[in-house]
């Protein structure tokens, strides 16, 4: 690939709208535009996860779910564009079934925590949610390809397994959240 970007600032935006891939201008605040920010959020969240010591398997999958993330991204920047398919979602869930039949089961809800892979997972999910929300507003205002949406959902519980699967790599106890306190 050649240069693309010569010159990073255009100016075009200074007026509060921003160019898609098939050359429409929208507003900055532009559903599209919320939906396409919070992926790229999200990318940028599991960036700083991978920043963490983790194991090569799990770094190997988060590198790979950042592809998929800026692909998610390209999809919405280019209105009726499809590049997350079935098949991203069905590698997901069989990631999700291998590293979650080595946890206990869950019988309480857990605190957001634990080593600090875990917590930068935990982080991630809860940008991985908002996300998803904003792809879901999106989609009743505009036809979208609606795999990415379960993309989304499923990333969001892989990000959840492997933040538990991370600390329990690190001998670190998923802290229990207590729904009677003192």
């Amino acid at each position: 690939m050649g240069n693309r970007l010569s010159k990073i600032y255009t100016r075009t935006g200074d007026n509060g709208t921003t160019g898609l891939g098939d050359g429409a201008r929208v507003p900055k605040d532009h559903a599209r535009i919320e939906a396409l920010g919070a992926v790229d959020e999200l990318n940028s969240a599991i960036g700083v996860a991978l920043t963490h010591a983790m194991p090569d398997t799990m770094r190997e999958i988060l590198t790979s779910v950042q592809h998929e993330l800026f692909d998610l991204g390209g999809e919405l920047c280019i209105p009726n564009s499809c590049t997350i398919a079935d098949q991203h979602v069905a590698r997901l869930e069989r990631i999700l079934d291998q590293l979650n039949q080595d946890l206990p089961p869950l019988r309480e809800f857990i605190l957001p925590g634990g080593s600090p892979a875990a917590a930068a997972c935990h982080a991630a999910r809860t940008v991985c949610r908002r996300a998803e929300r904003r792809i879901t507003t999106l989609a009743r205002a505009e036809p979208i390809n609606p795999v990415g949406a379960s993309y989304l959902n499923r990333l969001s519980d892989l990000l959840f397994v492997m933040a538990r699967a991370m600390n329990a790599l690190a001998g670190v106890t998923d802290t229990l959240w207590r729904h009677e306190r003192p």
